[in-house]
């Protein structure tokens, strides 16, 4: 479990995404990172991607969610859509999954993980934060902090229940504290 004093580690928890980012030499890695972080996917949703489910034209991917969530199109940000078009490039237009193992088969959740400890200890994240469902929390908590409202950061990492995005609120504490300073020295 993330506790909010990392700050420093997860974007809303603290972690830095450009450091993480830079530290994955891999076009298709960076790709499905790239993807998790900025759409809040888990591990095994990278790997229901299928390339019918892009249009790269109006940049987005529809992304089939698990666990109760909701699916639905995901608008790609600069970052990930360049990231996307410079893995398919290599990756060529077969239909089928978007990401694929060394084995041809779709990319499944324990190589993730593993990649997610192998790139998190070259980013110097903590060990107890290499786990790839961090990223989704990353993805919650950078919108909250940013300003973006729960339902709409809901709606973004596709939350069937509010309550679940909610959990990711109370991580952001820090802008609540600066919420208070403010108030100080306004209300003086």
């Amino acid at each position: 479990m993330i506790t909010p004093q990392e700050p420093i580690w997860l974007a809303g928890y603290g972690m830095r995404p450009k450091h993480l980012f830079s530290v994955i030499d891999s076009i298709r890695d960076r790709a499905m990172f790239r993807l998790a972080y900025h759409a809040g996917l888990r591990a095994s949703e990278i790997g229901m991607l299928q390339l019918r489910d892009y249009d790269p034209k109006a940049a987005k991917i529809f992304v089939h969610r698990l666990k109760g969530s909701n699916s639905g199109e995901h608008h790609l940000v600069r970052e990930e859509a360049r990231a996307l078009r410079a893995w398919l490039k290599v990756r060529g237009s077969i239909p089928g999954p978007i990401f694929l193992s060394k084995q041809k088969r779709p990319i499944n959740r324990t190589t993730l993980h593993l990649l997610m400890k192998k790139y998190g200890a070259a980013a110097g994240i903590p060990p107890h934060l290499r786990h790839f469902h961090v990223l989704k929390h990353c993805c919650a908590t950078h919108l909250l902090s940013k300003g973006f409202g729960v339902e709409r950061v809901q709606d973004w990492i596709g939350h069937a229940n509010i309550q679940s995005t909610m959990e990711y609120a109370k991580v952001t504490n820090a802008r609540r504290d600066d919420m208070e300073q403010q108030l100080k020295e306004t209300w003086r």
